[in-house]
């Protein structure tokens, strides 16, 4: 690159120099000379006379001031200067720009001849000179003028005027009354087929709820409708908030960088976030789906009515509704499941991203590209943060803390800090200490020793919690730390202390701690960190036989599968320690209960049943063994179907279900793709028909597990059942990138020539991010012996791809660049690997910011 890009730092926040009064947006749409014309009215602040605004790829026709060219400025590649302007004004400026050659997915393009926007982060910059920060908030009126082959033209707020112009375009015009920043601005003009329903809030508004989607895909939203309607009642029971415009619209687009945005009133969704049957979308994504349309609706307060000062302030929004949308699903489903997706989030990806090069607080100090973090840190790990307050608040005085924060804070941009404050304020509990999650980056681990005094009945724990090296906080963090004590008999013993009994969780608040609980009559086994009630690594001398009282008596459904994932890890680092892959008895032998009694949660079971993944097992060594991690999980995946064949055969024959999506039948599907995955590897003789029915299916989950388990054990079938499923499914891409995906994880070595094969499919399109996620990102996600082959082939396969992607999608390109960020936590031959590709980028003409900043950190000594 000629010159580096420069960094942004959060302590050189300095407030917008002027305030602009309202902005109307008139769009005369054309694929390759789209005209913006924008007016608005600016306020100086502390009598400024220049006005800084941003434009990216923008064709300035004319700049005016009160009606007048404004010939005192200056243009740069990134801003437009105006200097010696008055205190108040009114700025006329027309831009020309192409929707069609915009690769990017930012700012206004075509995504399959509709346009659309994104402009979170900084996507607005793309569609006209303006203040693209979320500090300043103005009112939006927006003028759409196309020609009548797009019916339907959208954007935030309410319709007030639509009709024919003379020359046989059409136009209509929005006007959203709340002050909202640039990133929130929506436009979406196109043809689509419409779902529409009503909504009647709690104080007798009718809302009207229409759904956008391509034409031929009706029959795939109405489960997103129903998720929206249950958002909305949710949101008033749980939370009070009310939605406030006459209108609630969502649009899916196929083209789209991100799962979701939610723009205010107009919510433009990839189209996998949307559409859905049970014919070409698996439970899971039904899940998925009632999750990010909550999200999504739930930003309309905690992001949109209220929205972050600065981008440094991104988990204010983000962890916030990350875990509103967390609980919104717990309170519809189950909270221990929805529990454990939470966790295997934050232990797969969010630990990762902790240990490597890009590790920052939730609360970022320092940014080159804003769409870099954009990450699990700020949303999972920030969801985290909210929840530990809610555990140290409580039910009652965190909603108080919400509507304090909602009513002192409506229509205003606002910081981290205000948050916390408002919470603070509210409920009378002292979260100064608190505060320092915000700046604490690195994965804190907790030590925990036990002893128990029988003559005195008395056990005590002492805590000590440990930093990152290179953490900035050097004081200790407050850390709720919930516990379950289990007697002998696996009943739960009251948490008696001198002060009292405990009820919610320990107040972790020292480097190093010691609590005592009294009566406790016999030698307990704990249950710690109970629903992981803080994000950190524990350390506690566990026996197998204390997690197996767990796995069998906690009071925790997350606990139950947290102990079963210890297990398993306990016995994945015995194996590679001592060369013996045998899995032992006692395990093999709980397992085999489990399945015999069959009780419960049959999904929770599925879960039990599930070995570690190979990141949450990377996690535990410093440098990760691949080829042994490998080798083990497939070594205890063998064991447990051989010992379980008779068991798994029982239950699955005797598992029933109806195919419908209520939560007995999703369980019971769960379950029993867990079996056919186990029993294919066996020599049953149930599992030639049991392949044949499901694939049958016209149940989508049910259909695509028979293909993942004959692709895991590479049966013999596989080949003809890809096939078919081409043949039945081409025509709908979303069901193809679930095959692409399972393409992507076949567990041998030709599976780098297959993907190459497959880039000419005509499903595949580089140029899409829902094809490249399916197809590579399951390659670097899930296959990790081959992509971390000793050849260094399935390094080189992404180096590629990611060399084509800066020129074509630099937000695309820099998620993909992910799994070469641990680089270093590899033996030295695939560091090795690893790094020559990272340099290939380094050296490339042209690097974006997006993947500069990634590659300059995952380099840097």
């Amino acid at each position: 690159m000629t010159q580096k890009p420069q960094a942004k730092y959060r302590k050189d926040y300095i407030a917008p120099s002027h305030q602009v009064d309202e902005l109307s947006l008139t769009f005369e749409l054309s694929p390759r000379n789209t005209i913006v014309t924008a007016v608005s009215k600016f306020r100086a602040a502390a009598g400024a006379s220049q006005l800084v605004l941003d434009g990216v790829d923008l064709e300035l026709q004319s700049c005016q001031v009160n009606g007048k060219e404004w010939h005192t400025r200056e243009q740069t590649e990134a801003k437009l200067i105006l200097n010696e302007l008055p205190a108040e004004f009114e700025l006329t400026i027309v831009t020309h720009i192409s929707p069609q050659t915009n690769t990017s997915l930012e700012g206004l393009y075509l995504s399959d001849g509709a346009y659309c926007t994104q402009c979170e982060a900084e996507g607005f910059r793309k569609i006209t000179y303006f203040m693209d920060r979320p500090d300043v908030l103005t009112t939006y009126t927006v003028t759409i003028i196309a020609e009548t082959k797009y019916p339907f033209l959208l954007s935030n707020g309410n319709k007030v005027e639509e009709g024919t112009l003379e020359d046989g375009r059409h136009f209509a015009k929005w006007h959203d009354p709340y002050k909202k920043p640039s990133y929130l601005f929506a436009l979406v003009a196109g043809s689509f087929d419409v779902l529409e329903d009503t909504y009647q809030t709690k104080s007798g508004r009718e809302v009207k709820l229409a759904l956008f989607v391509d034409k031929g895909n009706l029959h795939k939203a109405p489960h997103a409708m129903t998720s929206l309607k249950k958002a909305m009642a949710w949101d008033e029971l749980r939370f009070g908030l009310e939605y406030d415009l006459d209108i609630y619209m969502i649009v899916a687009v196929d083209f789209f960088n991100m799962g979701a945005m939610e723009n205010k009133g107009l919510n433009v969704f990839n189209s996998a976030c949307v559409l859905a049957s049970q014919e070409t979308a698996t439970d899971q994504d039904f899940h998925t789906i009632e999750s990010i349309v909550g999200h999504e609706y739930f930003h309309n307060w905690t992001g949109n009515r209220i929205t972050c000062r600065d981008w440094f302030q991104l988990s204010l929004k983000e962890g916030l509704t990350v875990f509103r949308d967390q609980e919104f699903s717990s309170d519809l489903g189950s909270r221990g499941l929805n529990r454990i997706d939470a966790v295997m989030a934050m232990r797969t990806h969010q630990f990762a991203e902790d240990s490597g090069p890009m590790a920052h607080p939730i609360r970022p100090e320092k940014v080159i590209e804003m769409n870099n973090f954009y990450t699990v840190t700020v949303y999972n790990k920030g969801a985290e943060v909210i929840r530990m307050m809610h555990t140290l608040l409580g039910e009652e005085n965190f909603q108080k803390g919400m509507q304090l924060y909602i009513t002192r804070h409506d229509g205003q941009a606002v910081t981290c800090d205000d948050f916390v404050n408002a919470m603070m304020d509210a409920s009378g509990v002292n979260l100064t200490q608190f505060k320092l999650w915000y700046e604490q980056h690195g994965t804190p681990r907790l030590n925990v020793v036990t002893e128990y005094d029988s003559a005195a009945q008395r056990y005590t724990m002492t805590v000590t919690q440990q930093h990152a090296d290179s953490d900035p906080i050097k004081a200790p963090l407050h850390i709720p730390f919930k516990l379950e004590l289990l007697d002998e008999q696996g009943l739960s013993i009251p948490l008696l202390t001198q002060k009292g009994e405990i009820q919610r969780a320990l107040d972790i608040t020292e480097f190093e701690q010691r609590f005592e609980f009294e009566q406790v009559a016999t030698k307990p086994v704990p249950v710690l960190l109970e629903d992981f009630s803080a994000p950190v690594i524990m350390e506690y001398n566990y026996s197998t036989d204390e997690l197996l009282h767990i796995l069998r008596f906690a009071r925790s459904d997350y606990a139950r599968w947290e102990a079963m994932q210890q297990i398993f890890m306990i016995a994945v680092k015995a194996a590679i320690d001592s060369g013996d892959y045998s899995l032992d008895s006692k395990v093999l032998g709980a397992l085999s209960s489990l399945v015999k009694h069959l009780k419960g949660d049959l999904a929770l079971l599925a879960e039990l049943l599930s070995l570690p993944t190979f990141d949450t097992l990377a996690s535990q060594f410093k440098t990760i063994p691949v080829d042994a991690l490998v080798n083990v999980s497939k070594a205890f995946e063998s064991q447990i179907a051989q010992a379980l064949q008779q068991d798994l055969e029982l239950a699955y024959t005797s598992s029933t279900e109806s195919g419908s999506l209520d939560a007995q039948d999703v369980a019971v599907r769960a379950f029993k793709n867990k079996a056919l995955y186990y029993l294919v590897r066996t020599d049953s003789t149930l599992v030639e028909d049991a392949l044949r029915t499901q694939f049958a299916s016209d149940n989508m989950t049910t259909k695509l597990a028979s293909l993942k388990a004959v692709v895991s054990a590479e049966h013999e079938k596989m080949e003809a059942l890809f096939s078919e499923f081409d043949s039945q499914w081409r025509h709908d891409a979303l069901v193809m990138d679930k095959w692409l995906a399972l393409h992507a994880s076949l567990p041998n070595d030709e599976v780098i020539t297959k993907i190459n094969t497959l880039y000419d499919h005509p499903c595949f399109e580089k140029g899409n991010p829902n094809r490249v996620r399916a197809l590579i990102g399951s390659f670097t996600r899930s296959n990790p012996a081959q992509f971390h082959r000793i050849d260094g082939k399935g390094y080189e396969l992404l180096g590629d791809l990611l060399i084509e992607l800066n020129g074509i999608n630099p937000q695309n390109a820099s998620r993909m660049i992910t799994p070469f960020m641990s680089w270093r936590r590899y033996d030295e031959t695939r560091q090795k690997l690893m790094r020559t590709q990272l340099e290939r980028l380094a050296s490339l003409e042209g690097l974006s910011d997006d993947l500069y900043e990634k590659v300059e950190k995952a380099l840097a000594q």
